[in-house]
């Protein structure tokens, strides 16, 4: 695999935070965009992000690329994309693990798969041909699934890293998502770090959820909860450590209070790094 650059920690770019940032330039390492908001040729979009390009790294992160949908991929959204990735030199670029749209009908949500031999073969397929097409590292993405297919002949994790495997592509790994569906579908989040090549990871991302006491939903507008730290430090270890992001998408606080929710990542990555009272690096259990 090519190697990944370690960017540090960021955050995703959100609109309601474009004032504060472009007055204060606050020291962040890079931010997350969401591919299809700047894939237009002109306009007010592309001029913010040629300003944000002047000042930070950007990463593309896309949600309508649809993987699991039958039939090839969309290859005009394909070359739109090329060329944003290639305006931002993006070392990466990454979408989900699912379905989004049939025929001319788009859902506007990520749907989850049937995790069957089937379904690899085709998502992986798919997956090779975005990644040779666009000529940089593919990140694909775990979903925080609320139902599954009953279909399904293995658990998500087995399905997740065989995808990425016949792909030979990376995993942008949310560990969030791994907490809201180990909640949603009684499963050990461990158990779904622990079946997966966290050497494949290319970039983490961390959010808050809601807890409705039966199930778990990922709506990225709240602070990141501890039992998700816990598997943070799972992942960033396994991985080697590699970019971390914080996603915030509603309920929006101010920049500085959000921020704060990266710094935390950062923080908690140097105290696992810092040697103990013998020299030594203790790795997270």
């Amino acid at each position: 695999m090519i190697s990944i650059p370690h960017l540090g920690f960021g955050l995703g770019l959100r609109i309601p935070h474009y004032a504060y940032i472009f007055e204060n330039r606050p020291k962040v390492d890079f931010f997350e965009i969401i591919s299809e908001n700047f894939m237009a040729t002109g306009g007010v979009p592309l001029y913010n992000l040629e300003r944000f390009l002047e000042m930070y790294p950007l990463l593309l992160h896309g949600v309508c690329m649809s993987l699991g949908t039958p039939g090839p991929l969309d290859m005009d959204y394909l070359k739109q994309l090329k060329a944003l990735a290639r305006k931002t030199k993006t070392p990466w670029f990454s979408d989900h693990l699912c379905w989004t749209k049939t025929g001319a009908h788009h859902f506007h949500d990520l749907l989850p798969l049937p995790y069957t031999s089937e379904a690899i073969k085709h998502v992986s397929e798919k997956a090779r041909i975005a990644q040779d097409y666009l000529e940089i590292p593919f990140g694909i993405e775990n979903l925080s699934a609320v139902a599954e297919w009953e279909s399904g002949t293995m658990p998500e994790w087995e399905f997740y890293q065989a995808v990425v495997e016949k792909a030979d592509c990376r995993m942008m790994l949310d560990v969030n998502n791994v907490y809201v569906s180990s909640r949603n579908h009684h499963f050990d989040p461990k158990n779904y770090l622990a079946g997966l090549d966290l050497a494949r990871v290319c970039q983490i991302h961390l959010a808050g959820h809601t807890d409705k006491g039966a199930y778990v939903l990922d709506t990225h507008d709240n602070y990141v909860r501890d039992e998700v730290w816990d598997l943070y430090q799972i992942a960033y270890a396994g991985s080697g450590g590699v970019a971390t992001m914080v996603e915030w998408d509603d309920n929006f606080l101010p920049f500085p209070e959000t921020h704060a929710e990266v710094l935390k990542a950062a923080s908690l990555v140097a105290r696992l790094s810092a040697p103990d009272s013998n020299g030594e690096i203790t790795p997270p259990a």
